[in-house]
C-alpha cells in the first residue's frame, strides 16, 4: 500500500472496527492512525481491501459516472476512430475488480471484487448515462470470482444482444457478446497482430492456439503466402473459418486439433516454417504451478524451435502475470539452448494502450510479447 498498490492482503491487517460485511466500503488506517483512502472489503479473500479512491467519498452513481468519463477520455485518445476497445481496465483505471469492454454500441462487463460486483446495477446506471449502448451483457464466468466467494453468471441486464460485425485494424470479425472467451473478442493483443503483418510477408506461417484468427488474419493480410492455424476448439476453429470468409482471406488452412501434439506431428513430417506465432492460454493461474507452467512453455518453445527455417521468426506470448518477464525470457532461451539455436530479440511488447499499466501494480503488466528471430 505505501508504494501505490491498492491491495491490502488478510495477513496485513492488524485491526478491524466494527463488523464490514462483504463488500462495504471501509476507511484504511495506517498504524499510525493515518487515513490513506477508502477501500472496497471482503473478509472471505486473500485480498481483504481493494482501495477504490485516496479520500473520503461517496461510491454512488455520480462516483462512477465521473471515472467513466476519465476511462473514455484516455481511449479518445488511443483509438479515436475506433467504437471497439477496452474501456475499464480494473486497477488501471482506478477501479479494482471491473472490466469493461466496448463493441461498438453493446458493452460487456466483468466485475472480479466482491465490492464492485454488489454494485454492478449502479455501475450500469453510470455506463448509461456516459455511453447510451443499446446492449450491456455481463460475462462473468472466471473461476477467479471464487476466490472472492463470487458465483459464475453470464446474462444479459440491458438490451437484446445480437451478432453483429466488429471491425478491429481494418480487419472484421464476427462477433456476438454472450459467445466465444472472455468478453467475446481478445483486444490486448490487437496492436501485436498489427505488428505481426510485419514479419509475415512472402512466409509460410504457422498459427498456434488462434482462437477466432486475430494473429492469422493479420499474418495472411501482411502478405503470408501461406498460413496453417491451429487451437483445440472446434467452436474456435469455426469462428476463425468465417472471419476469414467475411474478409476474403483463402490463404488460411485451419485445424482444429491439441497444439502440442500437433507441433510434433509436423516434426515427425519434417514441415518447416518461416513464422511461427504462439498466444497460448494462461498456463498458470497462482504462484503455486508455475514450475509446471514453466514445463509447458519450454515445451511449446522447444517444438517450434525445431519447425522454425534458420534466420525464421518466433513470435511468442505469456499472458499470465504469475510469469515475470525476466522468468519467459529465460524459459525462451533455455529452450533454444536445448535445442541448439540462437536467439536474436527484435521486439518486446506488452498489451494494447487501452491496457494502461500502473508502474505501482505489476500485475496490470501482465501481457509479454517477443519477437525473436532464430538461427
Amino acid at each position: 500500500m505505501a508504494s501505490g498498490h491498492p491491495w491490502i492482503f488478510s495477513n496485513e491487517i492488524e485491526t478491524i472496527s466494527g463488523n464490514p460485511a462483504a463488500g462495504d466500503v471501509v476507511e484504511i488506517l495506517t498504524a499510525g492512525g493515518r487515513s490513506v483512502g477508502v477501500a472496497f472489503y471482503n473478509p472471505h479473500s486473500l485480498i481483504a481491501a481493494r482501495l477504490i479512491s485516496a479520500t473520503p467519498v461517496e461510491i454512488d452513481r455520480t462516483f462512477f459516472r465521473r471515472k467513466i468519463e476519465q476511462a473514455l477520455s484516455l481511449r479518445t485518445i488511443t483509438y479515436p476512430t475506433s467504437g471497439v476497445f477496452r474501456l475499464v481496465h480494473g486497477e488501471s483505471d482506478f477501479l479494482p475488480g471491473l472490466v469493461v469492454d466496448k463493441f461498438d454500441d453493446t458493452l460487456v462487463v466483468q466485475t472480479f471484487s466482491y465490492g464492485m460486483d454488489c454494485r454492478l446495477p449502479t455501475i450500469c446506471e453510470a455506463l448509461d448515462d456516459v455511453l447510451h449502448p443499446s446492449c450491456i451483457v455481463e460475462r462473468n464466468e472466471s473461476p477467479l470470482r471464487a476466490l472472492e466467494s463470487l458465483p459464475e453468471r453470464r446474462r444479459t441486464i440491458a438490451g437484446t444482444p445480437r451478432a453483429q460485425v466488429i471491425e478491429d485494424l481494418g480487419i472484421r470479425y464476427g462477433f456476438h457478446p454472450l459467445e466465444g472467451q472472455k468478453t467475446g473478442f481478445f483486444l490486448d493483443q490487437r496492436e501485436n497482430r498489427l505488428l505481426a503483418r510485419r514479419y509475415c510477408v512472402q512466409a509460410r506461417v504457422l498459427d498456434c492456439f488462434c482462437n477466432d484468427g486475430g494473429f492469422a488474419l493479420n499474418a495472411a493480410r501482411g502478405g503470408a503466402t501461406s498460413v496453417l492455424a491451429v487451437d483445440s476448439s472446434g467452436d474456435e476453429i469455426q469462428r476463425a473459418e468465417g472471419n476469414a470468409q467475411l474478409n476474403g482471406i483463402q490463404s488460411i488452412t485451419f485445424v482444429a486439433a491439441d497444439v502440442f501434439g500437433y507441433l510434433q506431428e509436423l516434426h515427425a513430417r519434417e514441415e518447416r516454417f518461416n513464422v511461427i506465432i504462439l498466444d497460448p492460454p494462461s498456463f498458470t493461474r497462482s504462484k503455486k504451478t508455475v514450475p509446471t507452467a514453466k514445463r509447458g512453455y519450454r515445451e511449446l518453445h522447444e517444438s517450434s524451435f525445431h519447425l522454425l527455417n534458420q534466420g525464421g521468426l518466433l513470435l511468442t506470448a505469456s499472458c499470465s502475470h504469475h510469469i515475470e518477464p525476466s522468468t519467459f525470457m529465460d524459459v525462451i532461451q533455455d529452450a533454444a539452448k536445448r535445442t541448439g539455436r540462437r536467439l536474436q530479440l527484435l521486439d518486446w511488447r506488452g498489451a494494447a494502450p487501452d491496457h494502461p499499466v500502473l508502474p505501482s501494480v505489476p500485475e496490470t503488466r501482465y501481457l509479454k510479447f517477443g519477437v525473436f528471430r532464430v538461427l
